[in-house]
């Protein structure tokens, strides 16, 4: 299993200006190399290709070989993943702006751009919380980094592969990969129902609510600061702008950790397993009203999926996905399913049998249900050959 850890870097006034650029450089070898690279080969560039391209106007503008190598690297994952974007769909049909944009120009990297570092161009000293870097003024040694105590001890245990130098908001990061065991799920004894949404951001089936008014107001305040900033339209307005959607970004992702952590522990203690609805292609199958469509667009629901669905996995927690149809519209007693179940946004009475109760909380209950069967059917053994 994949994860990250990030660390902060604690650079002296000696060492960050190396830092910087050393960065900047890399970046700007990296956009010489894609402008190289389109102009020869378009998007169809290969690693070999771009390597007999530009390995050695690396090497002459000071570049130690591991380090040309990684910025060949990285310009050609950027054109392989433009290519697959490109063939998914993901940049509109052939006659939309945006992908004639794409396909029209090199692939361009900013500045301060997150740049790879494996083994041997950065080494780390767990005991003394330094590492050791390849810089183009040569190995910067004893450079110190922060972390938590659980941080260090997963990187003690787990780190492998490459680490991502960045920098951002004037500050120094290093973002190492863990390669961590999966434990193994046990056999659930039940499942918890999670039902999302906007206005309560997750509810159990137990009856346990994370609502989202808190964060809705603040997300309100936000809407009115980006307005005002929108509306001077200066250079350093942007900026701002920029600054303000980076911070609400790590806020909601904050939330998610939050209630993603709560919703397992309680799965693991309990021995449950965990449902969520399937929200893929929401945005296309949900209407919403005019002053709710920013809401629904910006909220990351999927992040909270995903979140809830590694930290399962982490923690050997089953986990499964089931179909999100009518689940606020079913009644869990008698099974009836219509549209006039839930009068309100709050509330469900069923038509048929009287049951009344918390519209969330009751779509919780049904992915409950479906998980069951969901299950049961996953987990069937193969019929025996005839």
């Amino acid at each position: 299993m994949k994860l990250v850890v990030q660390v902060r870097l604690m650079p002296d006034a000696v060492q960050a200006p190396v830092l910087e650029r050393t960065l900047h450089t890399v970046n700007a070898c990296a956009n010489r190399v894609s402008r190289g690279a389109f102009a020869a080969y378009g998007l169809k560039g290969a690693v070999k290709d771009l390597r007999s391209l530009a390995y050695g106007d690396l090497k002459a503008d000071g570049l130690g070989a591991q380090a040309a190598q990684h910025v060949i690297k990285r310009v050609a994952d950027a054109y392989t993943t433009l290519r697959a974007n490109i063939r998914a769909g993901n940049l509109g049909p052939k006659t939309s702006k945006r992908r004639r944009k794409a396909e029209s120009t090199p692939i361009a990297f900013r500045p301060d751009a997150a740049h790879t570092f494996d083994d041997r161009c950065l080494s780390w000293n767990y005991d003394a919380q330094t590492v050791s870097i390849w810089t183009l003024d040569g190995r910067m040694k004893s450079l110190r980094f922060v972390c938590s105590p659980t941080a260090l001890k997963q990187l003690t245990a787990h780190r492998k592969g490459e680490s991502d130098l960045v920098h951002r908001d004037g500050k120094w990061f290093l973002i190492a990969t863990l390669d961590i065991d999966e434990p193994e799920p046990y056999e659930p004894k039940d499942f918890i129902g999670v039902d999302r949404g906007i206005t309560n951001l997750a509810t159990t089936s137990d009856g346990d609510n994370h609502s989202g008014r808190r964060l809705d107001r603040y997300r309100r305040w936000q809407a009115r600061k980006k307005a005002e900033l929108q509306a001077r339209n200066t250079r350093s307005a942007r900026q701002l702008l920029k600054k303000r959607a980076r911070r609400e970004s790590r806020h909601a992702t904050c939330i998610n950790h939050t209630i993603s952590k709560t919703v397992v522990a309680v799965a693991q203690r309990t021995e449950r397993g965990i449902a969520l609805e399937e929200l893929g292609g929401i945005r296309e199958r949900v209407t919403v009203r005019r002053d709710q469509r920013a809401r629904q667009s910006s909220w990351p629901f999927h992040q909270l999926g995903s979140f809830i669905a590694y930290k399962a996995k982490r923690a050997g927690v089953p986990f499964i996905e089931v179909d999100p149809a009518h689940t606020s519209q079913r009644c869990v007693r008698c099974g009836h399913t219509e549209r006039a179940n839930r009068p309100t946004r709050d509330h469900f009475h069923c038509r048929r049998c009287g049951l009344a109760g918390p519209a969330d909380h009751v779509a919780g209950v049904n992915v409950r249900q479906r998980a069951r069967s969901a299950w049961v059917f996953v987990n069937m053994p193969d019929p025996a050959p005839a």
